[in-house]
Formats: structure tokens, sequence, C-alpha cells
């Protein structure tokens, strides 16, 4: 018995320890994650449209589905493609541009206080007009 307990013990401190994540999609709507995910998609196109991928331009264009993880001090911990543009190219660029714009701000308090890692998932657009676009 006092095995089993020390097992259970064990497991629930290793689970308090675990970062708490936040998933964020496009249409999170709760304030203090939608204002630091429009922060982050501003800066994301900004990067992005001046640093498009020159083998692109004028010739490839297309949408990916990416997440980015994020930590309590900014930094990106993992980028993941969850679905292909297709083509290397405009992936490997997603990836790049995510970590050129990195770091991003810290969590303001009010997110920091219950999130360690926020997850966003966008929909990330190359258009004809070589600039790129988050939605």
């Amino acid at each position: 018995m006092a095995r089993l307990e020390g097992e259970i013990n064990k497991t629930t401190d290793e689970y308090s320890k675990r970062p708490r994540k936040k998933f964020i999609g496009a249409r999170t709507e709760e304030y203090r994650f939608a204002q630091y995910i429009e922060d982050w998609r501003q800066k994301i196109e900004r990067i992005g449209t001046l640093n498009y991928p020159e083998a692109a331009r004028g010739k490839l264009y297309g949408s990916l589905v990416l997440t980015v993880s994020i930590t309590a001090d900014g930094s990106v911990t993992r980028i993941d493609i969850n679905r292909s543009s297709g083509y290397k190219v405009l992936d490997d660029s997603a990836r790049r541009i995510v970590q050129m714009a990195s770091p991003y701000s810290p969590f303001p308090p009010d997110i920091r206080r219950d999130t360690d890692v926020l997850e966003i998932t966008r929909t990330w657009n190359f258009t004809q007009g070589d600039q790129l676009s988050a939605k």
C-alpha cells in the first residue's frame, strides 16, 4: 500500500511540473489572448513580407497550416507544419520566418498567471502579391 501511495505521489508531482499549455486558433475571442495573438500575427506578416522567399517570388503561391509553441518569455520551442503547402520552399520559409521574428513579446501577467506555453495554429498564405498573411 505504501509503495502504491508513493507511486501516486510521484505521478502527481510529475504532472504538476508539466507546462500549462493553451492552444490558440484563429478564432480566439478571449481578449487577453486575442491581443497577444494579433500582435504576433502583425509581426509575422511584416517580417514574412519583407523576407518573402526569393525562390518563390512571382512563381509559387500557396497556403499551409503551422503551429508555433511560444514560452512565457517569448521564445519559440517548436514549429510544426500541420498541413504542407505542397512546396518545400514555402514550408521551409514559414519556419524560417517564425525564427527570424523571434523572440516574441513575453506573456503579459494575465496570460502568464495560468499559461506557460501558447500553441498558436494559423493558416499562412503566400500570395500572388509576394506577401505573407496569417489567418
